[in-house]
């Protein structure tokens, strides 16, 4: 919803020709920011259909015919949580509701025995037993409503966790084409508000159970009274049924339309506080532009949320007017009775207390029914979530792979990033990683090379062709066991904000840590004299943002994410760019330990622009705009004449060229 969204970052432009926002009902226009910063409006103005069945739904007929299902989803997430707390909350609100009965029955019976003839003495007497069973009844009920609240807020933190952590589960087992995928990322963002609506729903379905336990005992007290009082009663209630439902619509539908400029908002606000880009906000003066634009988009956002406001406004006073058409008709009525004999003083007075009572009770009901089916419907998506996530969630289980490989080949792969370019990543793509050896990828940028050793990983399926492990077909492959047989330095590889420690064991976090496993990996990365360096050693944490925390240099963070793949003890290990942030003495070391790990056993795939860095490799596959352009081994290339000749010799002009004297 949008109010749910803060000032989280929507509006216009003020510096770059502001637009005039749509007056009336309608949305706010798109503004300036969002076409210059994001190249157009950031509305799901499809993406919230699939919720419009359920939205056209919310009104008081659906209320009534789906309040026992929300009772019921609400009652299963409690269940789940704490079982103990659940039967708690059900018992005292029934109590409750039971002595709400009982404590207008004794009202009913005080006002006769008041109002009649006799003594006021003698009337006070025969009151005394029943006020006494009144104050009695009135105990019994605050006690069941300190028990109730007191489960309740057991309740809901617990049922807030294990929705979250289901959403948090499902969410990391998907395949990562899920993840990259506009549409299933959408969904992401709506599901995560899920678990804060099943925790209001445990709240919201207490006061619902109370209400209507306590307008059941109301209504069966006017209904014993007069039997027309009942309808009156739910006549004064109807106006703030239809206000209520009304103003969630429109809240739900703001909600899933602003969702992505919610999202973008974070986004700019996060970028003024994030220290990756701290330096250049400051060197280049970019804070004013972003403040600018987060401003801007702000107020976008606040004008979507006054519109609901004006609306809300309207909605509350056409019910207002409603409501107090409905009281005089009520009252007009028991005086009516009143007059013509139909009905004692004693019992009018017992029908006052309990219409408002029951009036009270129903206006509670209709509220938080509205608010629980309103927070249903986000439950709602973060079930969508459950079951999308599950078609999409890597599979488990699938054909063994050779336990001792001697090649992995790729036959005719082809591959596509879903909504990029034309062109395939990966164009038909035949070539053999014989294992035990060091194969280098070489190629401009755009090739391929990082594709490919994504779609080695498992990380993507291809859309064409094979990838056999001597005969077996990574696609049909137990996936578990592809991911124990991969370790892998990417280029952009995570930097965790977590201890030094943490950083290289988190290679294998499935396994006990260990000293010696750990130390084995610093000394295959040539990382030791980065952890001695650091002020607490491994137990340093390693971001700056925490108090204590360290920041490393680029060359530094590129041993820890070695030293991370030589602790996963993967047997095949996959490098790209593993040198781009390291000086040449570094570099020359790095490559010392990847050729140590190869002649150890160990399978390399190395992706690098550095062609003299690959000499030692026994196999060079030349990629060049996704297709395979020529295999061999270094000396074979360069004496072939062709790309990886040029390219060599580019980069080796580089270094023989002349320094150009200064003046």
């Amino acid at each position: 919803m949008a109010e749910s969204q803060g000032s989280g970052g929507r509006g216009t432009s003020r510096g770059s020709g502001r637009r005039e926002k749509k007056r009336g009902d309608g949305p706010p226009e798109v503004s300036e920011s969002e076409r210059l910063l994001f190249g157009g409006p950031l509305r799901y103005d499809l993406g919230w259909n699939q919720h419009r069945d359920a939205f056209m739904e919310l009104n008081f007929r659906a209320m009534v015919t789906r309040l026992p299902a929300l009772l019921g989803s609400s009652f299963r997430l409690a269940w789940q949580a704490d079982r103990r707390a659940a039967r708690i909350v059900l018992a005292a609100e029934a109590g409750r509701g039971v002595a709400q009965a009982v404590g207008l029955l004794a009202m009913n019976s005080v006002l006769g025995r008041l109002i009649t003839g006799g003594a006021i003495g003698d009337r006070l007497r025969d009151a005394v037993p029943v006020l006494a069973a009144m104050a009695a009844v009135a105990l019994l009920g605050a006690l069941l409503r300190g028990a109730s609240t007191y489960a309740t807020g057991r309740l809901e933190p617990k049922v807030e966790r294990v929705a979250t952590e289901l959403y948090l589960e499902r969410a990391a087992a998907v395949e990562l084409a899920a993840i990259e995928d506009h549409a299933f990322h959408k969904l992401l963002d709506t599901a995560q508000y899920g678990a804060g609506s099943a925790r209001r729903m445990i709240s919201y379905s207490t006061r619902v159970v109370s209400a209507l336990i306590s307008l059941m005992a109301a209504a069966g007290v006017l209904t014993v009274l007069h039997p027309v009082l009942l309808p009156l009663l739910a006549t004064m209630t109807l106006p703030t049924a239809w206000s209520a439902l009304t103003n969630a619509r429109r809240r739900y539908e703001s909600w899933h339309t602003w969702v992505q400029h919610a999202r973008a908002g974070y986004l700019l606000s996060g970028l003024l506080t994030e220290p990756a880009a701290a330096p250049e906000i400051r060197v280049h003066g970019v804070g004013p532009f972003l403040l600018r634009h987060y401003h801007a988009m702000s107020e976008t956002a606040e004008a979507e949320q006054a519109r609901l406001a004006r609306l809300a406004a309207r909605t509350g006073l056409i019910a207002a007017a409603w409501t107090g058409l409905a009281n005089v008709a009520t009252y007009a009525t028991l005086g009516g009775l009143l007059l013509a004999g139909a009905m004692a003083l004693s019992v009018a007075g017992t029908a006052v207390i309990a219409i408002r009572t029951g009036s009270s009770s129903l206006d509670n009901l209709v509220v938080a029914v509205n608010s629980l089916h309103e927070d249903a419907l986000f439950v709602g998506d973060l079930q969508k979530l459950y079951v999308e996530a599950a078609e999409r969630a890597i599979p488990v289980g699938g054909d063994p792979l050779p336990e001792d490989p001697r090649e992995i080949r790729f036959e005719n792969v082809t591959f596509s990033y879903p909504g990029e370019s034309a062109r395939p990543a990966l164009d038909d793509v035949t070539l053999t990683l014989p294992l035990g050896r060091i194969v280098a990828l070489v190629g401009e940028n755009g090739s391929g090379k990082t594709t490919l050793v994504k779609l080695l990983a498992g990380l993507y399926k291809p859309d064409g062709g094979r990838i056999l492990w001597d005969g077996v077909d990574a696609a049909t492959a137990d996936r578990h066991q592809l991911a124990e047989r991969v370790a892998m330095v990417a280029q952009d590889f995570k930097r965790w904000p977590f201890t030094a420690r943490v950083n290289v064991a988190i290679g294998r976090s499935s396994v006990p840590l260990t000293e010696e496993r750990m130390a084995t990996s610093l000394a295959e990365a040539g990382a030791e004299d980065v952890v001695a360096d650091l002020p607490r050693g491994l137990d340093t944490l390693l971001a700056r943002q925490f108090n204590g925390g360290h920041e490393l240099s680029g060359g530094q963070w590129q041993r820890l994410g070695v030293a991370r793949a030589a602790y996963r003890r993967g047997r095949i290990l996959v490098v790209d760019e593993p040198t781009a942030a390291l000086d040449a003495r570094a570099e020359l070391e790095v490559f010392e330990k990847i050729r140590a790990l190869a002649s150890a056993g160990q399978t390399v795939v190395l992706i690098t622009h550095r062609l003299a860095s690959v000499r030692h490799a026994d196999l060079v596959h030349v990629l060049d705009q996704g297709r395979l352009a020529e295999s061999g081994t270094p000396d074979e290339l360069l004496a072939s004449g062709g790309i990886y000749a040029e390219l060599y010799s580019l980069q080796a002009e580089q270094y023989s060229a002349p320094v150009p004297k200064a003046g």
